[in-house]
């Protein structure tokens, strides 16, 4: 019933050579160099202080490795948060995030220990690109405070919020805040578009292709803001200097009166971590399948792996983590091929927060932010609002109401309602697929001149609670003598299909009808064990085929 506790580690280390070490550290390092600036943003942004996210990528990233079910995903904090976490921040507070994101932890453990992870690949693809762009759209307009240098101390949570106190502020800009992100975005947008095209004709630009942008925006706005003297604000002057060592255990104040309030907060946490880190983990097995190491991931192991991670990261100062998307396609593309690039990427940002941590207060907030709407652009996939109109109208409205929900309302109401509205969808859709066609005399010529006394009819597709009026259909015309069901093509009977399976048998009894069902087989057949359908039909009504049961009810 359980699943089995066995990390990918176990599996990774088996023949592992000094040239897979050597890759990994290379991979790990250069892992750690991306995730440094990101990993302040998305504290920042979340409404923390930025170590509380290199905590997070340190603490929740070497354990996301250590005990995870796949061989390259890096973890640590994520964009997706961010709107989760800013709310949960606004309306209870930080040491109720604490207890939120521990509860969100131990719901990932529990999903992983039940085998659970499968299921969250069932979500519908427009829900979730619904929800992350939305996301995307958030954690844009958030930015925009620092992005143009606005002196709001405090950003409302929700999007009309902060548009209006956004507008309101926006006669006091600081154009060099403004002036330094949009440079930021211009060399972010470079390095990812143009470098690339130009290693092709200019070999020598290689090496500088090798450098991650978001390293070369942070380092190239610190020394051009303070070469230059521009005043805007930087980690320092907002949150202080960030301190050179991991924080000691903290117990937050706890209640069981609080914790049923979080209860919505943390499950939110965990279906959104469970579904960015599976997702994550797809791409990577996705990007891992033509190389020597191409094995699939463990779903469930990492679920655990995932529960771990923020049951215990928040009670040392971390924020909630998951699989990371742009840092897991890093580390295939520089040749991680086992977990032990992602606890080297832990291990990296370990040791600059160690020995570089006074130098991190200098950075500029427009620059972080300007990482940050740069993450957020290729976060969304803008692409499939151009493209709708190749879809059918239910994939529309949904992916359109969970985008308008996140965007407006919350995160857990949009995929609340996403889900729902997909689930109607395929209910409606495979009730439309089932039928139930009567068998016309024509086809079989010995029903001629019998049409009153017997009746066939054939099922098709799924007898579930949606397509039960079929069923209900033909008790409406009931034959004089006998009705023959023709079950050959149905290939799934529910709880609900069989009751009113039962409920026909019960009113060709009451109206001394004889019933009988031909092809039963494989599920239905099982269906009717359980419900006590085949108990109610003698065995002398049971006949392979449709020609036995036409012949049986016309007496031949």
């Amino acid at each position: 019933m359980f699943h089995f506790f066995r990390p990918n580690v176990v599996d990774s280390l088996k023949g592992y050579t000094r040239q897979r070490l050597y890759q990994d550290v290379a991979a790990g390092i250069t892992v750690g160099v991306v995730a440094l600036p990101l990993a302040m943003a998305f504290a920042i942004a979340s409404g923390l202080k930025p170590e509380a996210g290199l905590f997070t990528a340190i603490i929740a990233g070497f354990l996301i490795s250590a005990f995870g079910g796949s061989r390259v995903q890096i973890g640590g904090p994520a964009g997706a948060f961010i709107v989760i976490v800013y709310g949960i921040l606004e309306r209870y507070g930080l040491a109720n995030l604490i207890i939120a994101t521990a509860m969100s932890g131990v719901i990932l453990l529990v999903m992983g220990l039940l085998r659970l992870g499968t299921l969250i690949r069932f979500i519908p693809v427009a829900v979730v690109i619904g929800f992350t762009n939305g996301i995307a759209v958030l954690i844009l307009v958030s930015q925009l405070k620092d992005f143009l240098g606005l002196p709001i101390a405090s950003m409302p949570a929700d999007f009309f919020g902060i548009l209006h106190t956004l507008n309101a502020n926006l006669s006091s800009y600081n154009g060099e805040a403004l002036g330094l992100g949009l440079v930021c975005v211009a060399v972010l947008a470079f390095w990812q578009l143009a470098l690339p095209r130009l290693v092709g004709s200019l070999p020598s630009t290689k090496s500088f292709a090798t450098i991650p942008g978001s390293i070369v925006v942070l380092v190239g706005a610190t020394v051009a803001a303070n070469t230059v003297g521009l005043e805007v604000d930087t980690i320092a002057s907002r949150f202080g200097s960030i301190p050179s060592q991991l924080p000691a255990f903290a117990w937050p104040a706890f209640s069981w009166d609080t914790a049923k309030f979080l209860i919505i907060p943390a499950t939110t946490l965990a279906l959104l971590g469970a579904i960015e880190s599976l997702l994550c983990a797809r791409i990577a097995d996705q990007m891992m399948a033509d190389g020597p190491y191409g094995d699939r991931h463990d779903a469930n192991q990492e679920l655990m792996a995932q529960g771990i991670a923020n049951i215990i990261t928040p009670f040392f100062g971390g924020m909630p983590a998951t699989g990371t998307i742009a840092r897991t396609v890093t580390n295939v593309k520089n040749g991680g091929n086992s977990p032990v690039s992602g606890m080297v990427h832990a291990a990296t940002l370990l040791l600059v927060m160690l020995v570089a941590a006074p130098l991190a207060g200098d950075v500029p907030l427009a620059a972080l932010s300007a990482i940050l709407i740069f993450v957020a652009w290729n976060m969304g996939e803008w692409r499939e609002f151009v493209h709708l109109r190749q879809f059918r109208l239910p994939y529309r409205v949904t992916l359109l109401s969970v985008f308008l929900l996140t965007v407006i309302l919350d995160l857990t109401v949009a995929v609340e309602v996403g889900l729902m509205a997909a689930c109607l969808t395929f209910i409606y859709r495979i009730s439309s697929l089932s039928r139930a066609e009567q068998v016309p005399a024509q086809a079989f010529p010995e029903l001629l001149g019998q049409e009153a006394a017997v009746h066939a009819h054939r099922l098709y597709g799924a007898l579930f609670f949606g397509a039960v009026p079929l069923v209900e259909a033909i008790e409406q015309t009931m034959p004089s003598q006998a009705l023959v069901l023709d079950l050959k093509n149905l290939i799934y009977v529910d709880s609900s299909g069989a009751d009113a399976l039962l409920a026909l048998v019960r009113t060709c009894k009451k109206k001394k009808v004889r019933l009988i069902l031909s092809g039963l087989d494989h599920q239905p057949l099982d269906m009717a064990k359980r419900s006590g359908l085949l108990q109610a039909v003698p065995d002398t009504d049971r006949v392979p085929d449709l020609s036995h049961g036409l012949a049986l009810a016309l007496g031949r």
